[in-house]
């Protein structure tokens, strides 16, 4: 049963280490020929932690209440830990493919509200102050006509990433 116990603490060790050490596993056999994208993920260091403390815990509750032995242990255990890789990988995998973060982008900036802080010239630039994403973002401008400082804007279109075309809002 000690044995069982310690392979389970060590896989909670070994878990924690994954923190520190991401993706360290993987790297190890990328681009080993014949090897090359086979594990994609099977041997990360939570999937390799989440099996072996598995596979360890219940062999010892296994060890402790029946008298199955090792054997038996090892039997009830195996099926666990690959379970819980399972589960650990589809996790992790989950989590990665997660693209609700994306930084708002060019398109993103059509249309939003903003105001003039430096006036802008007829065929020249100011500057306009933008709310993106909740955010105030200080941008260049340019209009089809002259924009007092103060005037309320609409972002028409996005001449580059920290460039817009804007025109007033009437009101």
């Amino acid at each position: 049963m000690d044995w069982f116990l310690g392979l389970g603490i060590a896989g909670v060790v070994l878990l924690a280490l994954s923190l520190i050490f991401d993706g360290v596993m993987e790297g190890l056999f990328d681009g080993v020929g014949a090897l090359d994208g086979i594990f994609d993920g099977w041997l990360s260091l939570p999937v390799v932690a989440g099996f072996m403390s598995m596979l360890g815990f219940s062999g010892a509750i296994v060890m402790g209440t029946t008298e199955l032995g090792a054997a038996g242990a090892v039997a009830l255990g195996t099926p666990a830990g690959v379970a819980t890789g399972w589960l650990a990988y589809r996790l992790s995998r989950t989590l990665m493919s997660d693209r609700s973060g994306a930084a708002p982008g060019e398109d993103d900036l059509i249309g939003a509200p903003g105001s003039v802080v430096t006036a802008i010239p007829v065929g020249g630039y100011g500057e306009v102050l933008v709310q993106l994403a909740g955010q105030p973002v200080k941008l260049a401008a340019r209009s089809a006509v002259p924009v007092a400082r103060g005037t309320e804007v609409w972002v028409d279109e996005a001449l580059s990433p920290t460039a817009v075309s804007v025109r007033p809002v009437e009101r």
